[in-house]
């Protein structure tokens, strides 16, 4: 895993070094490519290189990305590739150096690195025997630590690399040191016949800093390489015009022997090929691949159950006959249908709503006083240039004599976004978040703030399939996207757009089931309306569409999205493109996200490491949706027991002293607040202090010690709802 990150910390180095949100993926790759077009930049897994060869090469690529052109160069210059990369090599650091003054240093330290691991293959060697473009190419990686030799007219050309500024530069160069390798093979191959007259022709010419000879030796040496390459034109352009040149500006990738014919076929090459295969032998072949995943797009028309549509499931499930009974139980024979008296729960709910008025007024109170201070402390104070008359008298000692105006800014409007956990393990604790609910709820209404309430559920049965008979699929199924699950779905409990009436109804109804959850089989509950997994990253995936479209319905300019929860959202896997040896075409198939596994987003070129994949999925998540939604507040509200507590305060802290902290004032308060977690705000709340009922309820015949308790467990009940609410409020506010 610290491998894992060491990449991205390198990949994050490509960036900076590339000035633009580069693409950057670590894979096992034998050399780094760049595609001009998707600028995505693909690093080798470099696990055996150090700190400071690793830094190098990564510089040595971004040099490529941002200076190599993409263009196909190979139809109109014959010369040889490794050439032309050994001189472009020379101008990318060189222009990579003179942006960054601290680069020098890096590629010093990398290139002695390199030379005392015999990177170059150069020990035992007779360095003076290489070819020319060798020898340039170990002059200016290696040339502080080894002698490299060449006569006063090869130095011409040598320092006529260095002044290489454009690309075409490049190639008029690279012709010139062709042009010198093949005299140089010529009377080698003189030498070996016997014949000992030797007709060397080099640039003449006094050097003047490296620039003397470069316009009147170029013409020289490009006719030479022309006329060299006048036999082999009519075969290889055909040949050369079909292979091309990858798109990949990096040309390590080119070919260095056979494949392109021309006149520079024959030269042997050496270090080029050396560097290459021990820079391959950097990488462990052991070493996991990172994976690279996006965020899919998903309908929200396929996802979002109306809210029209789950009240009229409800009326339709507790008005039928007997009749319709009958066939149901004949149907599904284990399961026998009755009709349910909600008197009861519908008195409960009434007393609820009266008494939580008390509690609503308060939040109401809450936010109106610190939307206040906020607004004061944010308030501008200036002159008027009016006389104040009743400061003249003070003339002598002030010069405070003018009227002053207080300017209050003006505030934002808000709007807030509830998620509710409808999972079975919520069960217990289901009723008393839908009373913390049904408490903000109708605080939004008091203060006229905008809002929806949905559920997350993945046993909503589907209403609309495909052709095929399968549910109509919510986001386009494609290798490198997040994979959700297909019965994933979002109930539309509650939405600020309903009259007051239709909203009592509504909550009424969630009133019901919520209670039914505590109490299994003595209510009748709507299949479609039944706790079920908990697909809460599918959930925070979704909200990248929710949360525009309610910003853009409701014109709001703050968003709350708060999340009511108990635990973990189920784990997440990603699509992936699978061979398999009967299949002619790839099959889509899904995995796992792990510790290798990275999410990215393309957008802001950032990218979140999942550390796990369980607990630490919905975290990066999180930090995804706060970075592309600066302007909403992520609130997390965690339902936890005693035990529980400090399972949840250590995911989220780690193992040291400030979780010892929290676990503390979590025992004192049984509530704590985390900043930063994913969440901007995560409220872990006792299960138990929230379930307490703060009324003051007792029997007629009940002792004064039975009084006294009740009394005290309704007052400390009081006390944890308003200090909860108040910590809320800050944030909304």
């Amino acid at each position: 895993m610290l491998e894992q990150v060491r990449h991205e910390v390198k990949g994050q180095l490509a960036k900076l070094l590339a000035t633009e949100d580069l693409v950057v993926e670590n894979k096992q790759v034998s050399t780094a490519q760049f595609n001009v077009h998707t600028r995505v930049l693909t690093l080798p897994l470099w696990d055996r290189a150090s700190n400071s060869v690793y830094d190098m090469l990564v510089a040595h690529e971004v040099g490529h990305a941002l200076f190599t052109p993409d263009i196909d160069w190979l139809k109109d210059h014959k010369v040889h590739p490794s050439i032309v990369n050994i001189v472009e090599d020379v101008r990318i650091e060189k222009l990579m150096k003179r942006k960054y003054a601290g680069l020098p240093k890096t590629f010093y330290h990398g290139y002695e690195e390199l030379n005392d691991d015999d990177f170059f293959s150069v020990v035992d060697e007779d360095v003076d025997e290489f070819s020319f473009a060798d020898r340039i190419n170990l002059h200016y990686k290696i040339g502080l630590f080894v002698d490299i030799n060449f006569t006063d007219q090869e130095q011409v050309i040598v320092d006529k690399v260095n002044t290489c500024e454009t690309f075409d530069d490049v190639l008029e160069v690279s012709k010139l040191v062709q042009g010198v390798d093949l005299d140089l093979m010529k009377q080698k191959e003189k030498l070996e016949n016997g014949d000992l007259s030797l007709d060397i022709k080099l640039p003449s010419g006094e050097r003047t800093d490296g620039q003397a000879g470069f316009e009147s030796d170029d013409e020289e040496y490009q006719t030479k390489s022309e006329e060299d390459s006048t036999e082999t034109d009519t075969e290889s352009k055909e040949d050369t015009e079909s292979k091309g040149q990858s798109k990949e500006s990096d040309m390590k990738n080119a070919p260095t022997t056979g494949g392109v014919h021309n006149s520079g076929d024959n030269i042997d090459i050496k270090t080029v090929d050396s560097l290459q295969q021990n820079i391959e032998d950097l990488t462990n072949e052991g070493s996991t691949e990172s994976v690279y995943v996006e965020i899919p797009k998903v309908n929200l028309k396929n996802i979002i159950i109306d809210n029209k549509e789950i009240y009229e499931k409800c009326d339709e499930w507790w008005t039928f006959d007997e009749e319709e009974a009958e066939a149901f139980h004949k149907l599904y024979g284990y399961y026998n249908r009755k009709r349910c008296d909600f008197t009861d729960l519908d008195a409960d709910y009434e007393k609820f709503k009266s008494s939580a008025k008390k509690e609503v007024n308060y939040l109401v109170k809450e936010f109106e006083c610190k939307k206040s201070a906020d607004a004061y402390a944010r308030a501008s104070v200036s002159k008027t240039g009016v006389l104040d008359t009743s400061k003249l008298h003070t003339y002598k000692y002030s010069e405070d004599l003018f009227k002053k105006i207080t300017t209050l800014p003006d505030g934002k409007n808000h709007g807030l976004v509830f998620i509710l956990d409808w999972s079975g393990s919520m069960s217990n604790v289901l009723l008393d978040t839908v009373k913390q609910l049904y408490n903000l709820i109708w605080f939004c209404k008091k203060v006229q703030i905008p809002f929806e309430v949905y559920a997350f559920t993945n046993d909503y049965p589907p209403t609309q399939f495909d052709e095929d008979g399968s549910r109509i699929k919510c986001y386009e199924k494609k290798a490198g996207v997040v994979s959700l699950q297909d019965h994933f779905s979002l109930m539309n409990f509650f939405t600020s757009k309903t009259n007051n009436n239709t909203l009592d109804m509504q909550m009424k109804y969630i009133y019901r089931i919520a209670t039914a959850a505590r109490h299994y089989g003595d209510y009748d509950v709507p299949q479609c309306l039944r706790l079920s997994g908990t697909p809460l990253n599918e959930t925070f995936i979704a909200l990248h569409e929710i949360l525009p479209q309610f910003k853009k319905e409701t014109k709001v300019d703050k968003v709350q999205c708060i999340v009511l929860t108990d635990g973990e959202g189920c784990q997440v896997g990603y699509h992936r493109e699978v061979n398999r040896s009967w299949d002619d075409n790839p099959y889509l198939g899904t995995a796992n996200l792990n510790s290798n596994s990275f999410l990215r987003d393309r957008k802001s070129g950032k990218t979140y490491h999942f550390k796990d994949g369980w607990t630490g999925l919905s975290t990066v998540f999180l930090n995804n949706l706060r970075d592309k939604f600066p302007d909403v507040n992520f609130i997390g509200i965690r339902l936890v027991g005693g035990r529980d507590a400090n399972y949840f305060i250590r995911q989220n802290i780690g193992y040291n002293d400030e979780a010892e902290k929290y676990a503390r004032m979590f025992r004192k308060d049984k509530s704590v607040a985390l900043l930063d977690v994913g969440y901007d705000v995560y409220f872990g709340m006792s299960a138990k202090s929230l379930a307490n009922d703060s009324e003051f309820d007792v029997q007629e015949d009940a002792t004064k010690a039975q009084i006294k308790r009740a009394f005290v467990k309704s007052l400390s009940a009081k006390k944890f709802n308003k200090k909860v609410l108040s910590k809320f409020m800050e944030f909304v506010a």
